[in-house]
């Protein structure tokens, strides 16, 4: 008698189709109902919308800084994408170190992990910029900033692609290995599509956060968003309106990440439905 497959692949039928677009349109009704109530709040809060009106380019990164650099949002985007590039780099060396058989690599890996998840983001920051100064190494604010932001979340985002790697089960890179494939190919066709699926979620959350950690770097006097903000409402007297203004642009881009992080989890699921 033939042996029955434990999982069949999932039809999609009518019934399912209706089902998930109902579904989409209610949680897209509740958030529509939401955000008109959030609206509703600060508009009889007696805002100064001129005030967010006239300060709005600026906040955004539509008009440059007195001395011709970009600031506020645009700004923030610089520094949380050149984060994300070292951070990538930084994360995979280290989770390479981490299952690493080497003794030194090992050592090496373990206790930069260790380190950098161990002390506080603040700490880090303050210290790249204002302590090695007094050792004769000075770097700039962007750079301590994105140096800071980089070293700290490689460390976490190392472990993530660690789980990720070790969550592929290990017969089938040593079957590959079996029929001759190279270990760069079987790396990049077989472990990697395999272990992304794990990855992306954690790192795409990681990545929303150092959108939003980005805002210390504005200690060091940057002009980012959040310094533009504080700025403004010290100026003006009202922090209300400016804080807010800058939450909501912080919001938005950190929609738009999470659009991008959902693209790539369905795009990697459904490889791995096929």
């Amino acid at each position: 008698m033939p042996q029955v497959p434990d999982s069949q692949p999932k039809v999609e039928t009518p019934e399912r189709w209706h089902h998930a677009h109902a579904f989409k349109f209610k949680t897209g009704l509740t958030w529509l109902i939401l955000l008109s109530l959030l609206l509703g709040t600060f508009s009889k809060m007696g805002l100064d919308w001129s005030l967010i009106s006239q300060k709005l380019p600026f906040l955004l990164g539509l008009r440059l800084s007195p001395d011709g650099f970009i600031q506020g949002a645009a700004l923030t985007i610089m520094i949380t994408a050149c984060s994300m590039f070292f951070c990538l780099l930084i994360g995979l060396i280290t989770a390479l170190g981490r299952m690493s058989k080497n003794a030194l690599a090992f050592g090496c890996a373990t206790f930069y992990a260790s380190l950098f998840r161990g002390t506080p983001l603040l700490v880090q920051v303050l210290i790249i910029y204002l302590a090695l100064p007094q050792f004769g190494i000075v770097l700039g604010a962007l750079s301590s900033g994105i140096i800071a932001l980089s070293m700290n979340y490689g460390a976490y985002l190392a472990e993530t692609i660690r789980s990720g790697v070790l969550s592929v089960p290990r017969g089938q890179q040593e079957a590959a290995l079996a029929l001759g494939v190279s270990r760069w190919t079987v790396a990049v066709h077989v472990t990697a599509p395999q272990a992304l699926r794990i990855i992306i979620p954690p790192a795409g959350s990681m990545f929303i956060s150092m959108l939003k950690d980005s805002s210390l770097v504005s200690l060091m006097g940057l002009w980012e968003l959040n310094f533009l903000a504080q700025s403004y409402g010290r100026s003006t007297y009202r922090y209300m309106e400016m804080l807010a203004t800058a939450a909501a642009i912080y919001w938005i881009m950190s929609i738009v990440l999470e659009l991008l992080q959902s693209r790539l989890e369905r795009r990697f699921a459904q490889g791995q439905r096929r």
